[in-house]
């Protein structure tokens, strides 16, 4: 939980245990401790670089929904905006234009968010 905390912060983390439920608990243990616990704890790659590759792999996949959520955490991770343009570069080329482009538009409004938010 130290891990997810850092990086999308505690007021994000504090939402999603609020909404857990009996139902989903066992899954959101499974993803806390599979995707933060070790994936993201492990220090084999910078949490800058592991933020971008998030990012391209979501986008390249076509799972936008968690986009802006990790779009927030670069706060966190280092990842500027030149790096986040990098990533969704690379997944207009090797994935697709339409997906890079959707990507890039919620990133923009995101951060937009963000400045207001300032």
């Amino acid at each position: 939980m130290t891990t997810r905390r850092a990086v999308l912060g505690d007021a994000h983390v504090d939402r999603a245990e609020a909404a857990k439920t009996e139902l989903d608990a066992p899954f959101q243990s499974l993803i806390t401790e599979a995707a933060w616990g070790t994936v993201w704890a492990s220090d084999k790659i910078s949490r800058r670089e592991r933020s971008m590759l998030t990012l391209a792999l979501l986008a390249a996949t076509g799972n936008f929904e968690e986009i802006p959520m990790h779009i927030r955490a670069t706060a966190n991770t280092g990842a500027s905006k030149s790096d986040v343009i990098e990533a969704f570069q690379h997944v207009a080329i090797y994935a697709g234009v339409p997906k890079a482009n959707h990507a890039l538009k919620l990133a923009k409004q995101t951060y937009q968010e963000m400045e207001a938010a300032e």
